[in-house]
């Protein structure tokens, strides 16, 4: 069997490119992220629900009706706006292990490192599924074939494409890949078997921005004044992603924070003071949106152009 000529330095190489929240055999195990983290987005929700929590909870009724459906799936989209959560809060939902691969540190210099690294992380996949397997800059290790990077990653990419096309050896193991950048993926990734369900993670809406808020200010000291759903609904936050919604989010504390030492500087007595709406709009006034409108313009196009294909 393969798994006996991978040595245990080979494990701890490969056990670098996960991110552990806890560890299980050098693997994250479930995480602790809820899909109220997230903030919205509840048609990915019922997607994800369909395609991977439920297969997981209740295997014997898909198998029953022989329902065969992807188990590789690509979320794209602008920067910021929650791939990474929400690839956890799946995990979270189905009870599953979850592995975290960061597309770029699987590029290895040496010829066979890489190669090897995909095998591993499979392979452990498979011996603690149910599991979710994510890759993160997902575009790093899918780029098209003769472009750039050259014969390194087109070696990787052939590795990962034998490892999703053997779909029917892992079962319990599901594969979810996130970037920014689907444009430059070299398109044979994105065939059914492999990360056939495309998902577009859009910015969020008036009130998924609320949600977000709410989601952030679970451990600040919010002024029981502040309509968090009412501030993700002004005009002043369009356009922000949940990356921008976090700055905004520091930044207001940041602000209740200054006056709160501004006001103890002037007094012997140790004021308490929670942030307040005034704060917020200061907070506006530094944080402007990352994603451009054209951008916007380019994933509606992209998103068009995949539902056509």
């Amino acid at each position: 069997m393969e798994n006996l000529s991978i040595t245990m330095a080979d494990f701890e190489e490969a056990a670098k490119l996960v991110q552990p929240s806890s560890r299980r055999e050098g693997f994250s195990t479930i995480p602790n992220v809820k899909w109220e983290d997230v903030g919205g987005l509840h048609l990915l929700r019922q997607e994800f629900d369909r395609y991977i929590v439920r297969r997981i909870k209740y295997p014997e009724d898909y198998e029953g009706f022989g329902v065969d459906l992807e188990t590789g799936f690509l979320l794209y989209g602008p920067p910021g706006c929650g791939k990474t959560l929400i690839a956890k809060a799946v995990a979270n939902e189905a009870g599953a292990n979850f592995i975290h691969i960061k597309g770029p540190e699987l590029l290895r210099k040496y010829v066979g490192e890489s190669e090897l690294a995909v095998r591993t992380i499979f392979s452990r996949a498979r011996t603690c599924s149910p599991c979710i397997l994510f890759f993160d800059e997902v575009d790093a290790l899918t780029t098209k074939r003769g472009k750039e990077g050259g014969w390194v990653v087109e070696r990787l990419l052939n590795q990962l494409l034998i490892e999703l096309d053997g779909a029917d050896q892992r079962q319990g193991v599901y594969v979810i890949g996130a970037t920014n950048r689907p444009e430059v993926m070299d398109r044979v990734v994105l065939r059914p078997g492999r990360f056939g369900k495309l998902l577009f993670v859009p910015l969020p809406s008036p009130d998924e921005r609320g949600l977000i808020l709410k989601a952030l200010a679970r451990k600040k000291p919010i002024d029981a004044s502040v309509d968090l759903i009412a501030i993700g609904r002004d005009e002043a936050c369009e356009n922000l992603s949940g990356a921008d919604l976090s700055a905004l989010m520091n930044e207001a504390a940041m602000a209740a924070l200054e006056e709160k030492l501004t006001a103890q500087s002037n007094s012997d007595v140790t004021i308490s003071l929670t942030i307040k709406k005034i704060h917020f709009e200061q907070a506006l006034k530094k944080v402007s949106p990352s994603v451009s409108d054209k951008q916007k313009h380019y994933y509606h196009v992209l998103t068009e152009s995949f539902r056509a294909a």
